[in-house]
């Protein structure tokens, strides 16, 4: 089933001999720290295996959020709530951003006081952000029918439009001298004297020093040739496209039963607002250890499965040489098939709670793989063993909101200015330095 349609980038013809960086991945992470790092002057190659944005980037909810963040995620979120108002006029690009605030429905008083407890984490940050009564979510969402104890909101918080967001900043970037390659697969990077000294593509070599792996659900894979122990695994999310629709919500809204965003052309992006996908493939048993935490923590919204993708993964090599065809050659759009009943059943849900949504027409399908770390928090982080090798990756479902804040602080990183934020909670020894894997669950 195709994915969404994204906004096309055509990929440059000719392979720069060298540059100062080159980025792996063309999702919101990897464009975004192509346009900083542009803009900061540096000589740039972004090499795709398929498309801009064509996986999870595109695929996604395009809430823009800071409500229900991992408290670690608060202050690289803060400051992509800075970002995201000026990137239309910085990329001379609609992204389709707009404040129009979020809502997280309570549906007991459990619920109402973790959430009221949340709203603790950003006490020291100046967002319109407080709980509402019951009375006064149905007056801001006319024609809600939803019975609950009241709700979690956040005006700052927002929307963009996924398939226009990775291919504007890629554009940018590009007008500011990167070079955007799209179908050219990093097969593995180089090195000389133990630093990154090259990449080696599909297509040929590029002389660089230093290397950004934003590969999302790739990352882990690409790791591993190298040498690397990241503990990753997908999670798949299956969303609904609606045709434009009268009387529905301004505001996106999470509920268990459906998620809700309003879309830039009228219609509506919907989910299942609480459980996920996880195909048990070997990967499952190669970071067991590391998502054990995990699974204990969030096993209620996890539906495991064992299918046809463990043997499609136990297929893939671990290991392969730089002068033969990579994994990434022979998949260049991970495009997984959507889980119907998930998204039917959220339909459902929502048409109980908004009947406006009875006349809801499905434009569109598709479903998309989340790259997750066992702690849910995204690693961004130069590799202590491979000098000149950075890593931005695990977003956990996270990454389009904070997409343009990541990206500046894993370019900070890269270039050696002072981070955007304090980078330590995201570092990629975490996993390996004895440190215990906290698990702050409902984020």
């Amino acid at each position: 089933m195709p994915g969404p349609f994204v906004v096309p980038v055509h990929g440059d013809l000719d392979l720069p001999k060298k540059v100062d960086v080159v980025i792996i991945g063309g999702g919101i992470i990897g464009t975004s720290a192509a346009l900083e790092l542009a803009d900061q002057g540096l000589s740039v190659a972004l090499c795709e295996k398929g498309g801009i944005g064509h996986e999870q980037s595109s695929r996604n909810w395009g809430w823009v959020r800071i409500t229900r963040r991992d408290p670690r995620e608060i202050p690289l979120m803060a400051e992509a709530l800075r970002i995201w108002p000026g990137l239309a006029e910085r990329t001379g690009r609609d992204l389709g951003y707009k404040r129009a605030g979020i809502a997280f429905a309570c549906a007991s008083d459990r619920e109402y006081a973790e959430h009221e407890r949340w709203l603790e984490h950003l006490k020291d940050y100046q967002f319109d952000s407080r709980m509402l009564s019951p009375e006064e979510f149905h007056e801001m969402t006319p024609g809600s029918k939803m019975e609950i104890k009241g709700a979690l909101y956040t005006a700052e918080d927002g929307r963009a439009e996924p398939q226009k967001a990775a291919p504007a900043l890629a554009e940018a970037a590009r007008e500011r001298g990167a070079h955007i390659l799209t179908e050219c697969a990093v097969r593995g990077i180089e090195t000389s004297g133990g630093k990154v000294s090259g990449v080696v593509t599909e297509r040929g070599e590029i002389a660089c020093e230093q290397v950004l792996l934003a590969g999302g659900a790739w990352s882990s894979l690409f790791a591993r040739n190298t040498g690397l122990r990241l503990p990753q695994l997908k999670v798949k999310n299956s969303v609904i496209r609606t045709k434009p629709l009268e009387g529905g919500p301004e505001h996106a809204i999470w509920s268990e039963g459906f998620s809700i965003r309003k879309r830039q052309d009228g219609g509506y992006t919907i989910a299942d607002g609480f459980r996920n996908i996880v195909d048990i493939v070997p990967d499952s048993f190669r970071y067991m250890r590391e998502f054990l935490p995990a699974l204990g923590a969030e096993w209620k919204s996890l539906m495991l499965r064992f299918g046809g993708r463990f043997y499609d993964e136990a297929r893939l090599p671990n290991k392969w040489r730089l002068d033969e065809a990579s994994p990434f050659e022979y998949n260049r759009v991970l495009d997984p098939k959507p889980a119907f009943s998930l998204q039917d059943k959220a339909l459902d849900n929502l048409r109980k709670a908004f009947p406006a949504f009875e006349k809801a027409e499905i434009a569109q399908r598709w479903a998309g793989a989340i790259d997750v770390t066992p702690d849910a928090i995204p690693v961004i982080s130069p590799v202590e063993q491979i000098p000149g090798f950075y890593i931005a990756t695990g977003f956990s479902g996270h990454g389009f909101g904070i997409g343009p804040a990541a990206g500046r602080l894993a370019a900070d990183l890269v270039a050696g200015r002072a981070p955007l934020v304090d980078p330590s909670p995201f570092r990629f020894t975490r996993f390996s330095d004895g440190s215990k894997i906290e698990i702050i669950s409902g984020f």
